[in-house]
């Protein structure tokens, strides 16, 4: 019973503690607001973890509204700390940080999201050092292409509202299927969702968005596929270091999703040759993006879509299920016993996964699916990794 009373007692004076170190933090800052707590992996950079320090470092000095929690890489004296020895441990600790509701984002790399979730990243253009939002950056929001683009809008929208945008102009990439989209969107705009489209800086103008627009920042949000935005965050952010250093921008920026983010869990993604500029920005933008409740702005935007009949659009576009023997995976295919899956096996086609994994299943075979750095993965345990690439080559989806 007096153990009890001590710990009760020392729980009591940690809390009061927290709150007069708040309140000093407060009168010295002028800012009296909860700091926004962010977590910052230090392992697997290219550059080293005195690189991702730096960026740390950056953000403590520049941001008074933001608290720094590291994991893994080595005691630094100034930040929270949280020991981690390899990437895969820094984020199951960001994973039960998030569950103990200690941390209101993190920052990451080479961290494989499920599908359905894609990144919204931010870069500053060359021709005019405006801001601009690239939807998406990596993931993806659907495995159909013009469902994705749809789901991109909405998500890279979310964000920009998170971010302090109240009204941003979208544009939509000219790439395959950009004219699709546009259709699709105008349809949502003039079924009522409150959409507003920039204007191409080409004399032609419209909402297609050509390199001109890339350059000078034309829409606040620039929808596209999240491969093409991948290699456009690697050229906005490194066009002038060659590309080994990330010198510009804000980072890959969140995993977004209309079924919420990973796991309701904010995770925001850079590189692993990320400077500390970039480092900075990344951290900066999931603490707006934290602090503007963006799996709110995502609900919110997604429902006003809704009432405007994107679902319908969605399932307009969504491919018809091939007849091929590969595919005939049978509907009723019941998921083995959960486990572990520390492994990954990349190389399938993202329009294929879900069948391959079906396939798994059915070699009693758990397995999941995901998005790496690279592309589509199945993720299983490393026991189960040779059977299950024997398999998957046997019915050729490697």
């Amino acid at each position: 019973m007096q153990n009890a009373n001590q710990q009760g007692n020392q729980h009591i004076n940690q809390q009061l503690s927290d709150t007069f170190n708040a309140m000093a933090d407060g009168l010295l800052s002028g800012q009296c607001a909860r700091k926004t707590r962010i977590g910052l992996t230090l392992i697997g950079s290219e550059l080293g973890e005195a690189e991702l320090l730096h960026g740390a470092q950056l953000v403590s000095r520049q941001y008074s509204d933001i608290e720094l929690v590291l994991i893994g890489g080595e005691q630094a004296g100034e930040f929270e700390h949280h020991p981690a020895s390899e990437l895969t441990e820094c984020h199951q600790v960001m994973e039960q940080l998030f569950a103990d509701k200690q941390i209101d984002g993190c920052v990451t790399l080479h961290y494989a999201f499920p599908l359905g979730v894609s990144t919204m990243g931010k870069v500053v253009t060359p021709g005019t050092g405006r801001e601009m939002f690239i939807a998406s950056t990596t993931g993806t929001s659907d495995t159909n292409r013009q469902a994705a683009l749809l789901k991109n809008t909405i998500y890279g929208i979310a964000l920009a509202k998170a971010s302090g945008i109240e009204k941003p102009s979208v544009g939509v990439l000219n790439i395959d299927g950009a004219a699709q989209c546009e259709r699709g969107l105008k349809e949502l705009q003039q079924a009522g969702y409150d959409i507003h489209f920039a204007d191409s800086s080409r004399a032609d103008g419209g909402i297609a968005m050509r390199g001109n627009d890339l350059l000078r920042g034309t829409p606040d949000v620039m929808v596209t596929d999240s491969l093409t935005g991948n290699l456009l965050m690697k050229m906005f952010s490194s066009f002038t270091t060659g590309g080994s250093f990330e010198a510009s921008g804000f980072g890959y920026g969140p995993g977004l999703s209309k079924d919420g983010c990973a796991d309701g869990q904010l995770v925001s993604i850079i590189s692993r040759a990320s400077g500390a500029p970039v480092v900075a920005g990344a951290i900066r933008l999931c603490a707006d993006a934290a602090k503007g409740g963006v799996m709110k702005r995502v609900n919110e935007e997604w429902e006003a879509a809704s009432l405007a009949g994107i679902n319908n659009l969605v399932n307009k576009y969504k491919q018809p299920v091939a007849t091929d023997a590969k595919s005939d995976v049978k509907a009723d295919v019941v998921s083995p016993p959960e486990k572990v899956t520390d492994t990954d096996i990349g190389g399938i086609d993202i329009l294929e996964i879900e069948d391959a994994c079906q396939v798994l299943w059915k070699m009693n075979i758990f397995a999941r699916t995901g998005m790496g750095c690279t592309g589509p993965i199945i993720l299983v345990a490393k026991e189960d990794k040779e059977a299950a690439k024997a398999k998957l080559v046997e019915a050729k989806y490697l």
